[in-house]
């Protein structure tokens, strides 16, 4: 027999590891999140630990997200959890027209939400004293990701997918607890317990493209060519996360024999060692000294991580330099590479 969605919330995440501190758990009245506090809400044992919901109203929906505002602070309540609420001071989105116009403006639309929403979060963890930040993506969110990322280009570590854990802040860190559970068994719980959730009118609208890949690609794709196609992407990312680490664990061993020095600032790479390895592995290594120094990422594509490591690897004919995303400088001085953030 399949275990209850509770049973499977608590194997994933096991509540000894966060009955004693406080957990933020991010709540937008979907059927997802709904679940998720529900069934958080039930397992927590009794101690000093606190649950508290956070909802960020981005203002895009008038009424509609008014309401949903309200529903997750009575259900906060009626679930006796405490509830932070965030709004933008004003709407968060963008005007949209027509085509490719509109197609980007959605797109930017979604990025500035994200990031609107993930800065409420940090921000309300850090005055909570919170331990976890939870949310509620579950496996078909990971394989929306997935299939994304492949359409978009992507390496191994793209289509990994979402980690089900990683540092949001000094100290805290993000959960995703639901990622290794399909959508189908949050609504049968949902069902099973009564429990009403919020409808978001958006999530209709193909504009986005989040929304095209799950009311139109992925259905079409399971209808034509492949009627586990979820299952297939959950696979594919978990092979490519088991890869992903034996080629991180690679890139460090580079990044030790390379790197010569490494400040706040400036990092300098003797070139000598990467002779030796794939442009594949310095490319990584490169994106492992970008994550470590906290340097902008999503502006680097693989142009602009192939163009680094040419820089890093190809026979030296004169002093070169290079601008990239994020004020960082790469220049090739001698058998020098020096990384500077200006």
């Amino acid at each position: 027999m399949t275990p209850t969605f509770e049973a499977q919330l608590a194997a994933a995440w096991p509540p000894d590891r966060w009955q004693d501190v406080t957990v933020l758990v991010a709540v937008s009245g979907g059927p997802d999140s709904t679940a998720l506090l529900c069934a958080l809400a039930a397992l927590k044992p009794p101690g000093p630990g606190r649950l508290i919901a956070a909802h960020f109203n981005h203002r895009l929906r008038g009424e509609q997200a008014d309401g949903d505002e309200r529903f997750v602070v009575e259900l906060s309540g009626a679930l006796g959890v405490a509830c932070r609420v965030g709004r933008p001071a004003v709407a968060d989105g963008l005007d949209t027209g027509a085509g490719a116009d509109r197609a980007d403006a959605c797109r930017s639309s979604e990025e500035t939400s994200r990031a609107a929403r993930y800065d409420f979060l940090t921000r309300t963890a850090k005055e909570l004293g919170a331990r976890y930040v939870v949310t509620a993506h579950t496996a078909d969110d990971q394989a929306e990701t997935v299939l994304h990322r492949i359409l978009r280009g992507t390496g191994v570590a793209g289509m990994a997918g979402m980690a089900e854990a990683r540092e949001l802040a000094p100290g805290i860190a993000l959960v995703r607890p639901l990622l290794g559970i399909n959508r189908a068994t949050v609504l049968d719980y949902l069902t099973e317990m009564g429990q009403s959730f919020c409808h978001d009118s958006s999530n209709a609208s193909l504009d986005y493209t989040r929304n095209r890949l799950r009311n139109d690609l992925l259905p079409k794709l399971a209808a034509e060519y492949n009627p586990r196609v979820v299952e297939s992407l959950l696979r594919l990312a978990q092979l490519a996360r088991e890869a992903q680490r034996i080629i991180e664990v690679d890139a460090a061993a580079l990044a030790t024999r390379a790197i010569v020095s490494a400040g706040h600032a400036q990092i300098v790479i003797d070139t000598a060692p990467l002779a030796e390895a794939t442009p594949y592995l310095v490319r990584e290594m490169l994106m492992a000294i970008w994550r470590e120094q906290n340097w902008p990422l999503q502006a680097m594509g693989f142009d602009e991580w192939d163009a680094l490591a040419a820089l890093a690897i190809e026979p030296l004919e004169a002093q070169r330099k290079r601008d990239f995303p994020g004020s960082i400088t790469a220049e090739r001085k001698g058998e020098k590479l020096v990384l500077n953030k200006c």
